[in-house]
């Protein structure tokens, strides 16, 4: 890899800004001052400073987002706040993208990565990665309601939904459930419920295949992957 392309990949600066970086001698590698950007070198082996500060590469990163309700799932928008609005600059260069979409007013787990081919995987209809959500529904669920959930919801574009598994945490007025799935239609938790003559009228996402929501994370707040988590990642990248 150049090495100027290295530097600005890793947030040091903009090209332009590189480049004068490496014009003052401000940059190392591996102890020996280089001008050149074109220089090529190896991230795993070679130690690279700039003004004697060590420059950790890192081509992909993972993070796991608390989605706030009033954002959106998208890189960037003219008038909405978007999800990549709520990362500081340091991670923004990466250009990380979110993982699937959860609606303006669905909160939770959203996961952000620059990886495309992990986000293919964890999106793909053929891999059947179960998401998770908890909601609050305006009516009382019934055991009737699990069972078409379990026998696949038509949707109101008639498309029939996949199995999914609907438990009832609370009866009442306003009913308390949980519901996995494994697609990703357009709205379609509050779409599966209108079809059963029910309302949404709070969704959160708690989990995402083997991802689940730190509940130490606040809304609005991201941390990167754990080592487990990555791994669960990669072995889904590698199609395992």
């Amino acid at each position: 890899m150049r090495l100027d392309k290295l530097l600005s990949n890793s947030g040091v600066g903009t090209r332009k800004e590189v480049k004068a970086l490496l014009k003052k001698k401000h940059v190392k590698v591996n102890d020996l001052i280089i001008k050149d950007g074109s220089k090529h070198i190896n991230p795993e082996k070679d130690i690279i400073k700039v003004n004697e500060e060590i420059v950790y590469y890192q081509k992909y990163i993972y993070l796991m987002l608390h989605k706030p309700s009033g954002c959106i799932s998208a890189t960037v928008d003219k008038q909405e706040k978007t999800v990549i609005d709520l990362l500081g600059k340091e991670l923004q260069h990466y250009k990380p993208f979110p993982v699937g979409r959860l609606d303006k007013d669905t909160e939770g787990l959203l996961l952000l990565t620059n990886d495309g081919e992990l986000a293919h995987q964890l999106t793909s209809p053929k891999k059947d990665i179960e998401k998770v959500y908890y909601a609050k529904i305006k009516g009382r669920v019934t055991a009737e309601d699990v069972k078409a959930f379990e026998e696949g919801i038509i949707l109101d574009d008639g498309y029939q939904a996949k199995s999914a598994q609907l438990r009832i945490i609370a009866q009442d007025e306003i009913s308390e459930i949980e519901v996995t799935v494994t697609e990703g239609k357009f709205h379609q938790v509050k779409r599966m419920f209108e079809a059963i003559d029910k309302k949404v009228i709070y969704l959160k996402r708690i989990r995402m295949g083997n991802i689940i929501l730190d509940d130490r994370l606040k809304r609005g707040t991201w941390r990167e992957l754990s080592e487990s988590e990555k791994e669960y990642c990669l072995s889904l990248r590698s199609g395992g």
